[in-house]
């Protein structure tokens, strides 16, 4: 197996597009992404792009990619979210994961941030006991928030 972790170009979206749908049908969300690859090419690769791909390629077929982007905290400064890391299924167990994973906190500390952080479901024991022994912190008592659209505008509506 002839494996490459490499910088994602902008040719590979429809690729990536595809990891990004098997993850949402993975997490039970399979009708959520609205995503497209043309998005994905102009926010990721345009004169100031929003993030940062990598993909696992075996034996020239994407098989894998993490994507990660800047955030700013307040008591660290800048920092890297990992927004997805997803290997298809029928490769899975066979280290892409992993390499990919490498990749990202390779990429963290070349740019010197003090932090990477992400979220994982709480049903998905595998990703949580491999996190555990990489040696990340795992918060428990954080909860994730976020406001859909529907949200937002009800918000904006509400508090006119």
């Amino acid at each position: 197996m002839n494996t490459i972790i490499r910088d994602a170009r902008k040719e590979d979206m429809p690729a990536v597009l595809e990891l990004i749908k098997e993850l949402a049908a993975f997490e039970k969300e399979p009708d959520a992404v609205i995503t497209t690859v043309e998005t994905l090419e102009n926010e990721g690769f345009g004169e100031h792009p929003l993030f940062h791909v990598f993909v696992a390629e075996v034996d020239g077929t994407i098989e894998g990619m993490a994507l990660v982007y800047y955030r700013f905290s307040t008591w660290k400064g800048r920092t890297l979210h990992l927004e997805d890391l997803v290997v298809r299924e029928e490769k899975r167990g066979t280290g892409l994961g992993n390499a990919l994973y490498k990749k990202v906190i390779e990429y963290a500390k070349a740019q010197g941030l003090k932090r990477v952080e992400w979220v994982v479901l709480d049903w998905n024991q595998h990703a949580i006991d491999f996190y555990a022994r990489s040696g990340a912190n795992i918060f428990k008592d954080w909860y994730t928030v976020q406001m859909d659209e529907n949200g937002i505008t009800k918000y904006i509506e509400t508090n006119a």
